[in-house]
């Protein structure tokens, strides 16, 4: 027995110690644009800011969409009882105090249907009620209304539903739209933090090569100098370039994690995740017509829909300001049917019908001007509104104009980039071919490397800026205009 214990945990002792260490293994990613924008839509905290915010736009709705649709509710009380001495009025007038030791049981089944179009409601209902009389033997009754239906109408009055079922579709609408434009905030967003870290990816590549190509140089520097074909400042120049290349190695080593931590953070990943992206090499062949840009924008915007919106609003307070001030009336009439009994079949037996009718009048006669100024600054209010809505419908259409021209100009400034990026490395080979034949000075290749430094940081500076305007025209139209369609995303999946 001992001799089968001891192999049993010999074998789990072998299993565990040849388990990886997975918690502390590094997972290496190597993403091109698509993935990181892919991953931006699924999981970054942004995009489930959006999510959230729609389903609670979507609920909202839904919300407005029940109040228009057949109310069936139950109420109940049971029980009521009651053990108290109260004082209770006499016929003839006086009070008297009197012990009172009931127990009420009631239940009543209502529908109701609200009316958008006048503002009314109409409702039916049946009731059922139960009286005890409690101690001294079996004491009840029963009082019963089988069915009763009625209506609530104003009449001349401001009516909010007929406002509410222009304006909540719209806002609805705009919840949509507005998640959409989201996403694509995600993607600007997405695309920032790209670049920053393919920025700082390129930059370190280039302090390497700077750093290796400066070592080797200095070295060649003593070489010469020893034998008498440099000058003593010569060599210094070029052990001041090490250092300088030493120093920028190390702050591109830095800048490098922070915006790795940065995108990773936006992507959802843990610190274990180790990204490498893949810089895009090409555009697509694209140019942007204006005038589809601006019917898009117009037509997909929710900031359009959302001066709509105010304007719809700001018509609705002139209403109910407008209603204020004159006479309003409402009406209330319902009939049922109802009995009592001692018991329930006597309760339901031959039941007595009941009307009841009331009319409600509510004029002003002096209130100072209170309602008619409420009445004048609601119209002002609309004016403002209308004056701004307007103004925003220009500056808009001006935005979409100027980013649609400055992203036709894009992939010129981005072929420009890309040929200076070529020429550029290909005049630092030769510089530093002449220098190590002695045919130039130091300071030429300083130059030739700072140019090309600078160039390649111009061709990722251009690509930014072409995806970062392609998508900003994007959000500004909710179009796709590489694959030439509308923008859409599955809403129904948002809410499981």
């Amino acid at each position: 027995m001992n001799r089968n214990i001891f192999i049993f945990v010999f074998i789990l002792a072998s299993i565990f110690v040849g388990l990886p260490d997975i918690q502390g293994q590094q997972i290496e990613k190597t993403l091109n644009l698509e993935d990181v924008l892919n991953l931006a839509h699924e999981q970054s905290p942004q995009a489930m800011l959006a999510r959230h915010t729609y389903r609670a736009s979507y609920w909202e709705y839904r919300t407005y969409v029940g109040k228009y649709l057949p109310n069936l509710s139950l109420s109940a009380t049971i029980p009521d009882i009651n053990r108290s001495i109260e004082s209770v009025v006499q016929p003839d007038g006086t009070e008297k105090f009197v012990s009172r030791n009931i127990m009420n049981n009631d239940a009543s089944l209502n529908l109701s249907q609200n009316i958008g179009l006048t503002g009314g409601s109409i409702f039916m209902a049946s009731d059922l009620a139960r009286i005890d009389i409690l101690g001294g033997g079996s004491n009840f009754a029963y009082s019963s209304t089988p069915i009763s239906i009625g209506f609530s109408q104003p009449i001349l009055k401001y009516n909010p539903m007929i406002w509410e079922r222009r304006i909540a579709p719209l806002k609805y609408e705009e919840a949509k739209k507005s998640y959409l434009k989201s996403m694509e905030d995600v993607s600007l967003r997405a695309i920032s933090l790209f670049f920053d870290l393919a920025a700082s990816q390129l930059n370190l590549q280039t302090a390497n090569f700077n750093y290796s190509n400066a070592d080797t140089l200095y070295k060649i520097a003593k070489g010469r100098y020893n034998i008498g074909t440099i000058a003593e400042n010569e060599l210094l120049q070029m052990e001041l370039s090490l250092l300088n290349a030493g120093t920028q190695q190390n702050e591109a080593k830095v800048d490098l994690e922070l915006n790795k931590s940065r995108l990773r953070s936006f992507l959802g990943f843990n610190e274990m995740v180790e990204i490498s992206l893949i810089i895009p090499t090409t555009i697509p062949n694209l140019t942007v017509p204006y005038e589809k840009a601006y019917a898009e924008a117009m037509e997909n915007h929710p900031d359009i829909l959302d001066l709509q919106r105010q304007l719809l609003v700001a018509k609705m307070n002139v209403a109910q300001a407008k209603a204020g001030k004159r006479l309003n009336m409402s009406l209330y009439a319902s009939y049922g049917l109802s009995q009592t009994g001692s018991t329930l079949p006597q309760a339901y037996k031959s039941p007595l019908d009941g009307e009841k009718i009331t009319l409600g009048i509510n004029m002003p006669i002096l209130d100072w001007g209170m309602r008619r100024g409420q009445y004048k600054m609601a119209q002002s209010n609309e004016e403002v509104v209308r004056t701004t809505v307007q103004q925003a419908q220009t500056d808009f259409q001006q935005n979409v104009f100027l980013q649609v021209m400055r992203f036709n100009l894009m992939d010129d400034q981005f072929y420009i980039a890309a040929k200076a990026d070529t020429i550029a490395q290909l005049r630092y080979d030769v510089t530093k071919q002449r220098f190590l034949i002695g045919k130039i000075a130091v300071l030429d290749l300083n130059v030739a490397m700072q140019e090309k430094d600078n160039a390649q940081r111009g061709y990722i500076n251009a690509l930014r800026n072409y995806w970062n305007n392609f998508y900003t025209i994007r959000e500004l139209t909710l179009y796709d205009f590489i694959a030439d369609k509308p923008i859409q995303a599955d809403l129904d999946m948002l809410l499981n």
